[in-house]
């Protein structure tokens, strides 16, 4: 192929990404299936123009033989990064969103999402506007100046967040910047946010750009398998164990393992323990799921890792939650196998390495250890712990009183009646991943829907957003706290004028409710945790704030359903699942402690306390910080 193409740099860059695809498995799916936008002066004229060319909607279509690329209206840039995460994700990273932004603000609120996404390694293109290449004026409005550095932006504030960054300072650099992008979105080791900064001068500069770049590629998702050396250590580890533990982390649904977790399970009899990214690897009633690892976890699950003489971690980076902060795992000779695509986190705790794809991985090793299984009474141990704690689950759920306030945990009790292995719950920060981790009966891979990696207040509507439009026709819940609604509700506007019918869960309970439960055990005694009005003392202890969230989510276009009682909330559930509009449900809580007794904590989080105070709460914290923090270990 030859010849040229006249094009703006932007109006290049929105050709190109059109015409990129992954490929897995024999499946093809657009790289960059949509693109968020809010407009301003650092890409109005040149990424807007470039996206009116290409509209699918307009008169006339993009250019003859160019997809198009579909447009999405956001109302926070934060926000359009956590709906194209929520869409990333849905999609198992093999589709993707690209966001952009004008200069200044609107490109420096994309570091929390930028962040949010390369933790979690999920793919996303970030295109902000920059300031002139050219400089004619300087500076311009919204540019930060830099006295020992020309060339820095407020850009440079996603350098250390982003997988990839590049400056296009010169129409030609976008070529060899936009495969380097390309490459990074579709490795499933290295992606997550990747930024292309835009000066706003280049991106309306035209070029002749040689036709090749337009050229359709698809990229090509990789599946390495094991090395043989290490599939034989690994092989022997695994046979010579007596009480091994999988850790299924969220590789297992990245790669879609699901069915070889399960085949391997149930060759080996060994149980099966998720972090929050992978529970639903295992269906909640299969006799090997053992539940939630770590802070957030299962007895069941808590004690088997406590006694396990291996464990298997299969697609997890071993963070300080699933780890008990390095307290979990007591047994004098325990030995870790890291099953991992990424050697980084395959070497994790001192780990024997089983580098490859958690699908290819998983099914090796099954074959490899064919006809070896773990002693019938260790299944049938961690079988009745399981139904045990089950039962514990189903009291928790129960209400007593279907005239009475419900509790969160009562509140997940009825929705865990009404929905099928089709609905997708979403949650990210405040006392609810907790209670979810623990409680909640995955029914499908992809229903359970947490983002803990960094757990960001204000994530999960725009997210539901995303994962709707990843999933059409599945149910999609977005499950929020007071505080966490504060941060973020702007994208509500989104779901009522894009008509995605997301279902809002509203938990009023007055304040911060983990982190006041945290705040009391470290010895902080819940201070500045509480939406309330001043008391006489000048502390925040007076009466709640008479805060109405469903008036304010009503005003944004929602249709609100308000259910005071157990009674309420079943029917508005109801409602709301089977609505064709986006809805909202407002219930408030029982602010007592969402759980308790068994369901409480059933390991450590290191959360250091003040070494020394003058207040008995923090004293005694620290007596029993003390006391804990003896228990770590460094696995080498």
């Amino acid at each position: 192929m030859s010849g040229t193409r006249r094009l703006t740099v932007a109006q290049a860059l929105i050709a190109f990404l059109a015409r990129q695809y992954t490929e897995r498995d024999g499946e093809r799916h657009r790289l960059i299936s949509a693109t968020w936008g809010i407009f301003g002066h650092g890409n109005v004229a040149g990424i807007g123009q470039a996206l009116v060319e290409h509209a699918p909607a307009l008169s006339g279509g993009p250019p003859s033989g160019t997809p198009a690329m579909p447009y999405i209206q956001g109302r926070n840039e934060q926000a359009m990064v956590h709906a194209a995460v929520g869409y990333a994700r849905q999609s198992n990273r093999l589709s993707a969103h690209a966001v952009t932004t004008s200069i200044g603000p609107g490109a420096t609120n994309l570091v929390t999402g930028a962040a949010l996404a390369t933790v979690n390694r999920l793919p996303v293109l970030l295109l902000p506007g920059d300031v002139f290449a050219t400089r004619p004026a300087d500076p311009v409005l919204q540019q930060l100046e830099v006295p020992y550095a020309g060339d820095h932006s407020v850009n440079d504030t996603l350098r250390p967040v982003s997988r990839y960054f590049d400056r296009v300072t010169r129409p030609e650099a976008l070529i060899p910047a936009a495969l380097q992008a390309a490459r990074v979105l579709t490795d499933p080791v290295r992606t997550g946010a990747v930024t292309l900064a835009l000066p706003q001068d280049v991106q309306a500069e035209a070029y002749d750009w040689p036709e090749e770049f337009f050229t359709e590629r698809v990229w090509r998702v990789r599946r390495p398998g094991p090395d043989t050396g290490e599939l034989r250590t690994a092989t022997e580890a695994v046979r010579a164990a007596e009480r091994p533990l999988v850790i299924a982390g969220g590789g297992v649904h990245h790669s879609a393992a699901e069915d070889a977790l399960r085949a391997f399970a149930e060759a080996t009899g060994i149980p099966v323990a998720s972090t929050q990214a992978g529970k639903g690897s295992l269906r909640h009633d299969h006799p090997a799921d053992v539940g939630a690892v770590g802070h957030t976890g299962t007895a069941t699950a808590d004690d088997l890792a406590r006694e396990a003489d291996l464990i298997i971690a299969v697609g997890t980076r071993l963070t300080d939650f699933t780890t008990a902060s390095g307290t979990l795992f007591q047994h004098p000779g325990v030995r870790f196998l890291g099953l991992n695509l990424d050697p980084y986190d395959a070497h994790k705790q001192g780990a024997l390495p089983l580098v490859g794809d958690a699908r290819e991985t998983l099914t090796a090793l099954r074959e490899a250890v064919a006809g070896h299984r773990v002693p019938a009474g260790y299944e049938e141990r961690y079988r009745m712990a399981k139904r045990y704690w089950e039962g514990l689950v189903d009291r928790a759920f129960h209400a007593p009183d279907e005239t009475a306030r419900p509790t969160q945990a009562q509140v997940l009790g009825v929705l865990d009646t009404l929905v099928t292995e089709d609905d997708i719950l979403i949650n990210a920060a405040g006392s609810l991943p907790g209670d979810l981790h623990k409680l909640w009966r995955a029914r499908s891979p992809r229903q359970y829907h947490v983002e803990y990696g960094y757990s960001c207040m204000g994530y999960e509507i725009p997210a539901a957003i995303g994962v709707r439009l990843a999933a059409p026709g599945r149910p999609v819940w977005a499950l929020v706290g007071d505080g966490t609604y504060l941060m973020n509700p702007t994208e509500i506007v989104t779901a009522v004028q894009e008509g995605i019918p997301i279902k809002v869960v509203i938990l009023q309970n007055h304040g911060y409710a983990s982190i006041g439960g945290l705040s009391e055990s470290v010895g902080a005694e819940r201070f500045g945790t509480a939406y309330r009005f001043r008391a006489p003392d000048g502390t925040y202890t007076g009466e709640p704030l008479p805060v109405d969230l469903g008036a304010n989510a009503a005003s944004l276009g929602m249709r609100v359903l308000r259910a005071r009682t157990v009674r309420d909330l079943r029917e508005a559930l109801t409602e709301a699942r089977r609505a064709d509009v986006p809805t909202c449900v407002y219930v408030e809580t029982e602010t007592a402690d969402t759980v308790s007794g068994a369901l409480t904590a059933q390991a450590w989080w290191d959360v250091p306390v003040a070494e020394t105070a003058g207040r008995i709460p923090a004293v005694k914290a620290r007596e029993e910080y003390e006391r804990q923090v003896a228990a770590r270990r460094r696995h080498l």
